[in-house]
């Protein structure tokens, strides 16, 4: 951090008391957006490894006009362009509190821990004021004091790993500043500790609670209120935005504050992340989690009676009988029968409601209860009223499916689902027209140069609009090769011809690549068929986490990553070391995917044609995401490949050549050896 001092911790920036004045105005508008970008201006001063970008300025020009006008503006700006600095420059002239929403905690962690503290040392570099800035997550990174101390009276500890994790939480949690599970490097990933002891919504008795005072997201909360700058992710934003509408907007709901504006930075993801939250999801999990905390709560305070006891074990029953009656399948699937199910299975469904209503009487009529008991009725009544909705909803903007995940200790999660078919009407009222600005940024947004896709889908209207010009020489940095030999992708010999063609183009390269695919099981199969031919050393995603996967990667030369979609956004690996990205085919999403075969079905229905409205820009955003992983640098060179050659052969190949940078484009292996200088 720039700053150090008793106002700092790990997610907070304000090195002058609280009680100090804010800058002046004038000072944030001392320097003109050309002053500081331009060649010779403050950045140039500033930055050491400084670039005059075109495309920055004009980004921060849109960004500031944007702000001043109170409009909305979707910008385009590949990698390279600068754009963090880009619209936080105009949003520190601007003096409004502003939200900076991510699709990725490295964004996040940039944002905060190096541009922020960099642009407070440039703008004001004799300290003469402070960029006031906060970082938020979701509130299940956060520890709930209150269930840690809850557990000290009484553990419900299994193993002795829980038991050396909580004392190990215990002892952090009398020095943490922020109660972020991140500052715990030890704890697992995946600790089912973690999991009784977070500060999730659904447990918390706000106000009421005897440790709010202490509490971190009370914390967070406040220091959120008294920021210029919150930088959170997009699914805190709508999960927060869901919380505040149903809620109907109470002043209290929520923990973001206002802002004047919200910056969504990677707004590609806006559509999935959104369709999540304003979705329902009811799993076998929830019943068990409400029936245990319910019990635990009890006991601890004397107060499990022999009717309540009934009512938790045959709402338990009744929850595994009614999860183990629907339809069998693996995955994502849709729930079309639901009548029928119905039709069978009414009387087991009534049951789980009658279960859960009787539950919710009982701890009504609680004498004397503690607060805790008031939340359990709440989620007990918002179980219901979820479980009716997925069951007899007649919606016809909303797709119903169902989930099995196996979760830890090989335990089978099953998950009922319902998703908007259509977010752009609900974004349009819940966030687009209730923002006085809304600024969407990323590197892949436009489809063969125009924003009507990502406009359609999100319900962005009245928008100005800029695709900005590229900081790299693609056309010098990199090659685009096409085989146009290999059979279509779709067909059983496309497999091991695509194994093949990959091994004669890594030895081209000497490795130094990502080899991404559109499935595990083809991932799978290329990486078993190269093994023991290839000289180079291989990494599989799955074998170690994903940074750790990436670490060893940038250590080891001439490696080559195997991996799925985790890895085609949000990793950058710049230099040599990375110098050939392989795909295997044009990245269509699963046409049996319950939302999307609803999406295309809606479109198809209104008249339109979803394969060209909605399949195929879906798959050129995806596609440029992948690709973008190459060119990160002006020094960077190397080698993109599509191992699809139906972008040559079919009609709609054309829109995803129009929709990629300028590279230079080959279906000539002699010109790629030729690149890398073998002749």
């Amino acid at each position: 951090m720039a700053s150090t001092g008793p106002h700092t911790n790990a997610y907070y920036s304000d090195s002058v008391a609280p009680t100090s004045q804010p800058v002046p105005e004038t000072k944030k508008r001392d320097v003109s957006l050309y002053q500081f970008f331009a060649p010779g201006g403050v950045l140039s001063r500033t930055h050491p490894a400084y670039e005059f970008r075109r495309g920055q300025l004009q980004m921060a020009q849109a960004v500031e006009q944007a702000l001043e006008e109170k409009r909305h503006l979707i910008v385009e700006a590949g990698t390279g362009t600068g754009k963090t600095l880009a619209y936080l420059v105009p949003v520190i002239r601007s003096g409004k509190r502003v939200i900076i929403s991510t699709g990725t905690k490295n964004l996040q962690e940039q944002l905060f821990h190096k541009d922020i503290p960099f642009l407070e040392q440039a703008l004001f570099p004799n300290g003469e004021g402070k960029l006031k800035a906060c970082y938020m997550k979701g509130r299940n990174n956060y520890l709930c004091r209150k269930k840690l101390y809850d557990l000290t009276d009484q553990p419900v500890l299994s193993g002795l790993e829980e038991i050396e994790h909580y004392r190990a939480i215990a002892t952090w949690e009398k020095v943490t500043q922020t109660g972020d599970r991140a500052e715990l490097a030890s704890l697992p990933e995946a600790s089912a500790l973690w999991h009784k002891i977070d500060a999730r919504s659904d447990t918390c008795l706000g106000q009421k609670c005897s440790a709010w005072d202490r509490c971190f997201i009370t914390e967070m909360h406040r220091k959120a209120m008294e920021s210029d700058i919150i930088i959170v992710n997009h699914h805190l934003f709508f999960a927060d935005l869901s919380i505040k509408q149903q809620a109907e907007y109470a002043p209290d709901a929520g923990i973001l504050p206002e802002a004047g504006a919200v910056i969504f930075d990677e707004g590609h993801e806006l559509e999935d992340v959104a369709g999540s939250y304003f979705g329902v999801s009811v799993s076998n999990g929830r019943f068990e989690e409400l029936c245990r905390d319910v019990e635990v709560s009890l006991q601890r305070n004397h107060m499990l009676s022999a009717s309540l006891s009934g009512a938790l074990k045959s709402l338990r029953e009744r929850a595994i009988f009614f999860f183990a009656l629907l339809p069998q399948g693996d995955g994502r699937f849709a729930f079309e029968s639901r009548r029928e199910f119905m039709e069978e299975n009414g009387d087991e469904f009534l049951g789980l409601q009658q279960a859960l209503t009787r539950l919710g009487s009982e701890l009504e009529n609680l004498a004397s209860k503690p607060e805790e008991v008031f939340n359990f009725a709440r989620r007990t009544q918002e179980l219901q009223v979820q479980l009716g909705f997925l069951m007899e909803s007649e919606d016809r903007n909303t797709v119903f499916w169902i989930e099995r995940r196996r979760g830890g200790r090989d335990k089978l999660n099953v998950f009922l689902q319902a998703t908007p078919i259509d977010v752009a009407p609900i974004l349009k009222t819940c966030l687009f027209d209730k923002l006085e600005c809304a600024v969407l940024t990323s590197a892949t947004l436009a489809v063969g140069g125009s924003f009507d896709y990502m406009r359609q889908r999100l319900g962005l209207e009245h928008a100005r609009e800029s695709v900005l010009p590229s900081h790299f020489d693609y056309e010098n940095q990199a090659l685009f090769y096409v085989p146009p030999d290999l059979p279509d992708p779709r067909t059983p010999q496309f497999t091991a011809k695509a194994a093949d063609r990959i091994r004669r183009l890594l030895e081209i390269t000497r490795g130094r690549a990502f080899v991404l695919f559109t499935s595990y099981a083809q991932m799978n199969d290329v990486y078993q068929r190269l093994l023991g031919e290839l000289e180079f050393p291989m990494l599989l995603q799955g074998d170690a986490p994903k940074t750790a996967l990436l670490e060893e990667f940038r250590l080891t030369p001439h490696a080559v990553l195997f991996a799925t979609s985790s890895f085609w956004q949000g990793v950058d690996v710049q230099g040599e070391q990375l110098s050939c990205v392989i795909i295997d085919r044009l990245p269509f999403a699963v046409p049996s995917d319950p939302v999307v075969a609803a999406r295309v079905k809606s479109l198809d229905a209104d008249g339109g044609n979803a394969f060209f409205q909605y399949q195929v820009p879906a798959a050129v955003i995806t596609l440029k995401q992948g690709f973008g992983r190459l060119i990160r640098s002006l020094h960077d060179r190397g080698l993109l490949v599509l191992l699809d050659n139906r972008i040559l052969k079919k009609q709609y190949g054309r829109v995803f050549v129009e929709s990629l940078p300028p590279y230079r484009r080959t279906t000539d292996l002699k010109q790629v050896e030729q690149f890398f200088g073998i002749e």
